[in-house]
């Protein structure tokens, strides 16, 4: 442990301009859908991710589809990726996650971060911008270090996450196949616990269309969309109560027009979670089902659109071992770590299901994700990042084995 001293103790010197940069970094607007926001972002990791060395390259993401507000399939203008690697010949590799983008999109009145009492509130300052400040830090102590040379690593810093990560979802995939050890910085609870377990998840978008007619003149030869989608809903959030370990968000719902006319045209978004496998393929099943109801309706047509994004992240042995190494060096470091089971999911997901062990919440520790009162605490950027610089440089000299 004392030869890692030095560049431990380097860390804890660079606790303020870590705050400092999560600071400038939660200021940029980098919602998922504002691209010049995005490509601001892009611009400040790539300068400070540079100090690093390796080879830097910027990538663009795959298209994907997005149903508009008239009821079309649209291609969806992504941002781009940040992706660096350094000794890929290296005979261990580890990969590290992390992403730009923020749920704020640009007309959202939560843009300014503010500091008081040992926290930052900010767009993304916990999720999951102070987790970049902490990745970028743990992987400069590591090349100060003499043991940089025994590791090789991969980093991808992706635009899309806060949606499912459609669109790199392809390059992840492959970052897990020729990495044995996966990193990333989603935050923790704020007392310091870990996410272990994830329940999968799926984004889906429901298009109902009926047929218009005159409110008062032709009110029976309409058919009204927006009350088939009513229903629709309804009977879809009843499913919730159906098997334990599946949950069913109808998140937002679009339609209509003038009062006086029958809409025929009504969309409902949402969002589904499950424990398992067998879960998922519960719940397809039932979707079939209840789609075919409604395709029966005279006058109303459906198409549903989506699929499930993130696979279930069950706890595997190679992932257990993972967690023990992790909480070893925070057990070295005065910082005990447990982990527990969530219903969130992430990038962590995907990876573990192409076959990469990973531990995902490597971040600062926070809360109040995705609303105005997001927080990150301020001294566990440092605390953070020794834990995962522990953890590199203890990989690359061989005293840690997975």
């Amino acid at each position: 442990m004392n030869r890692y001293h030095p560049y431990l103790d380097w860390i804890e010197q660079q606790q303020s301009p870590m705050a400092q940069r999560l600071a400038a970094w939660s200021r940029i607007n980098s919602g998922t859908t504002h691209r010049e926001g995005l490509a601001r972002m892009l611009s400040a990791l790539q300068e400070a991710f540079s100090v690093l060395g390796g080879t830097m390259e910027v990538l663009e993401c795959d298209p994907v589809d997005h149903v508009d507000e008239a009821g079309n399939l649209q291609a969806l203008q992504l941002g781009k990726v940040l992706h660096l690697v350094k000794r890929p010949e290296a005979s261990l590799k580890v990969f590290l996650g992390g992403h730009m983008d923020t749920v704020f999109g640009k007309d959202h009145p939560f843009q300014e971060p503010r500091r008081q009492n040992g926290r930052l509130n900010g767009p993304g300052a916990a999720d999951l911008k102070g987790g970049l400040v902490v990745m970028l830090t743990a992987l400069q102590a590591l090349e100060r270090s003499p043991y940089a040379a025994g590791i090789g690593w991969e980093v991808v810093i992706n635009p899309d996450e806060e949606i499912g990560s459609p669109g790199s979802a392809r390059l992840l995939a492959a970052c897990a196949r020729r990495n044995q050890v996966g990193l990333l910085y989603e935050p923790a609870l704020a007392d310091g616990t870990l996410a272990g377990a994830r329940k999968g998840s799926g984004n889906f978008t429901v298009v109902l269309r009926g047929r218009a007619a005159h409110a008062g003149r032709d009110f029976h030869a309409g058919r009204n969309a927006i009350v088939a989608l009513a229903e629709y809903t309804q009977a879809l959030f009843a499913l919730n109560h159906l098997r334990e370990g599946v949950t069913i968000n109808p998140g937002q719902v679009a339609g209509g027009g003038a009062v006086n006319m029958v809409p025929d045209l009504a969309i409902l978004r949402f969002n589904v979670r499950v424990s398992t496998v067998t879960d998922q393929q519960w719940l397809e099943e039932k979707l079939d089902r209840l789609d075919h109801l409604f395709l029966e309706r005279d006058g109303i047509t459906l198409q549903r659109h989506g699929r499930f994004a993130r696979p279930p992240k069950p706890i595997s042995p190679a992932n257990e071992k993972l967690f023990a190494a992790v909480a070893a060096c925070g057990h070295m470091l005065g910082v005990p770590l447990t982990w527990q089971a969530t219903g969130g999911c992430c990038d962590g997901n995907n990876l573990a299901a192409a076959g990469l062990p990973n531990v995902d919440t490597l971040g600062v520790r926070g809360g109040n994700l995705h609303s105005d009162r997001e927080y990150a605490l301020l001294d566990s950027l440092a605390e953070r990042a020794k834990i995962s610089a522990l953890l590199l440089m203890r990989l690359a000299s061989g005293e840690e084995r997975l």
